[in-house]
């Protein structure tokens, strides 16, 4: 019976490299390996092994026979995908990428963020006896969009800390948390300190939605939402009106999705996750009951992946919904569909035309742009104008009718850009480090700039899935190792001791690997066996927990120090 890859793939290629017979597709040096959706496991040549289930980091793997019926669906999926295949014509092993290989001990790597990206290329480094990685991060906890940017109903693809967590815990790493590149430390001190910097702090910045009404209080963006959902530190006192029976967003990509969902969720569900307690009480209290997912191109240019539909589409929560016209849209959208688009189409086809009464909904509308946010004070609705497109070509062009839809919450979803940090290069346009190949150049079109380098989105933009960083890491760290061993990097100036003595002197909160450990543990405890853990919401209960049972001989922060006082 073979094995099937499931929604919740995080697409790093570790199932693979660990493939005994190359029976999963597309592999990483594929073409089709960085836009694809999802992997996907022939059917014809699967043995049955498992070795891609132990692989996986986030359980998506699982042998036909066990599928729940929600899951049903991707055996003919995968097997689609192999359908028009000459298997003759694929290499019978997947090429591993050899680890660098360091030629001189010593090697000292800042890498700023602590994001997938960051972890990988942390790992590529540390895979050589005598490399030492410093991690810095502002917040007081690693992993990035991991821990603060997946949906708490998707505990699987938060699995992948595990990984993380074996990562953190190799000799020679260390973090830097609650230390602020740019602020605490800066790019010219890092460069002091270590051979390289490795910039690897992603795409944090929402783009902006340009119309009228954009910063109305009830506007924000679908980003914040989720961050406030996870119980991000910097989205504690975060404000959002649930009082209106319906929420829209603007853009359909898998965040979207993750944002309707929690939004019509049992709350009774969730509490079993590892949400924010202050927003769980929120949606308890919820008043919305229809969230409207908009899009302003046609069903075949849906920015959610295929695995995210299907998840959407079981949902016992709330009815998914496609009205009359963009039905008509989807089955005209069918002709000369194939792979995983002719599959979301289907999928779409599927779902119902109007919402059960008394149940909540999720409403999926097409071909609609939002020219204005409605309301004087705060919002009550969004204006939208109707797009035409061309079946031929797919592209759209405005009309004159106009389209007024009801909301007390506006969210926008239309993807992320880069910031720049002081003194590293940037490109304002791409929003990125400019860079060939992970090393960064002096300025666009430029030169190489010695010693500093770019990895995930940071480093290509916002695109691919949590495990397309591993291969995008091994790349850069490839060119990292490459320059030190040809003696291009200059050696740190100082040594890494002094690093720091330079840190606690100007952070008396810094938190390190060990710090991490406590506050993991203590998460986990709350949980007490019910949730995979409770967070901390704010930056000094995390650093607090930091410091509990702190070995003798360490001395304790001084915000902690003021906290015990104030509690006297």
């Amino acid at each position: 019976m073979p094995h099937v890859v499931t929604q919740s793939c995080c697409s790093d290629g570790s199932c693979v490299f660990a493939c005994p017979v190359n029976c999963i597709h597309p592999t990483p040096d594929e073409p089709d390996f960085l836009t694809a959706e999802m992997l996907h496991i022939d059917p014809a040549a699967c043995v049955d092994c498992g070795a891609c289930v132990s692989a996986c980091p986030v359980d998506a793997i699982a042998p036909q026979s066990r599928l729940r019926p929600d899951q049903q669906i991707f055996v003919p999926i995968n097997a689609a995908y192999y359908a028009d295949d000459d298997a003759t014509m694929r290499p019978w092993l997947a090429p591993v990428t050899p680890a660098p290989v360091v030629t001189d001990r010593g090697l000292r790597v800042a890498i700023v963020g602590s994001g997938p990206a960051a972890m990988y290329a942390a790992d590529e480094l540390l895979t050589q006896p005598g490399v030492r990685v410093n991690i810095f991060d502002r917040l007081p906890v690693p992993y990035g969009l991991v821990r603060s940017g997946v949906a708490p109903d998707h505990p699987k693809t938060k699995r992948v800390t595990e990984l993380f967590d074996t990562i953190a815990g190799q000799e020679g790493l260390e973090f830097y948390l609650n230390v602020e590149v740019g602020r605490d430390i800066s790019h010219r001190e890092l460069l002091d300190h270590h051979h390289a910097v490795i910039y690897a702090y992603g795409a944090a910045t929402d783009r902006p939605l340009n119309i009228p009404g954009a910063d109305l209080p009830g506007s924000s963006s679908a980003t914040e939402f989720v961050a406030w959902v996870n119980g991000h530190p910097d989205y504690r006192d975060w404000s959002v009106d649930l009082s209106h029976r319906r929420a829209v967003i603007i853009g359909n990509g898998n965040v979207a999705l993750d944002v309707a969902r929690i939004l019509t969720a049992d709350p009774d569900s969730l509490a079993t996750t590892d949400i924010s307690d202050v927003a769980l009480a929120a949606l308890r209290n919820s008043r919305v009951e229809e969230v409207v997912i908009v899009g302003r191109r046609g069903p075949a240019q849906s920015a959610f992946t295929l695995p995210e539909l299907i998840g959407l589409s079981t949902y016992p929560d709330a009815t998914v919904t496609l009205s009359g016209g963009d039905r008509e849209l989807v089955a005209a959208a069918v002709s000369g569909a194939d792979g995983d688009l002719a599959a979301k189409l289907e999928v779409l086809s599927t779902m119902a035309a109007a919402a059960e009464p008394g149940r909540r909904a999720i409403n999926l509308r097409y071909l609609l742009s939002p020219t204005e946010v409605l309301g004087s004070s705060s919002v009550t609705g969004v204006r939208f104008v109707e797009n035409a497109i061309d079946p031929a070509t797919g592209t759209i062009s405005a009309t004159d009718r106009l389209v007024d839809l009801d909301a007390g919450l506006v969210l926008r979803s239309i993807g992320y850009r880069g910031r720049a940090l002081p003194g590293v290069p940037f490109d304002p346009d791409r929003a990125v480090v400019p860079n060939v190949g992970g090393r960064a150049l002096d300025r666009v079109g430029g030169v190489p700039e010695t010693g500093v380098y770019a990895v995930g989105w940071i480093k290509r933009g916002p695109s691919g899935f949590i495990g397309t960083n591993k291969s995008c890491s091994q790349e850069t760290v490839g060119a990292l190792v490459d320059d030190f061993n040809r003696g291009v990097l200059a050696a740190p100036r100082v040594g890494d001791s002094h690093l720091g003595a330079l840190i606690a002197g100007r952070v008396g909160d810094r938190i390190d690997r060990h710090g991490w450990q406590r506050i993991d543990r203590s998460e986990r405890a709350r949980g007490l066996g019910v949730r995979g853990r409770v967070k901390y919401l704010t930056a000094a209960e995390l650093v607090a927990a930091a410091e509990r049972d702190r070995p003798r001989g360490k001395g304790r922060s001084g915000l902690v120090d003021r906290l015990m006082t104030a509690g006297r």
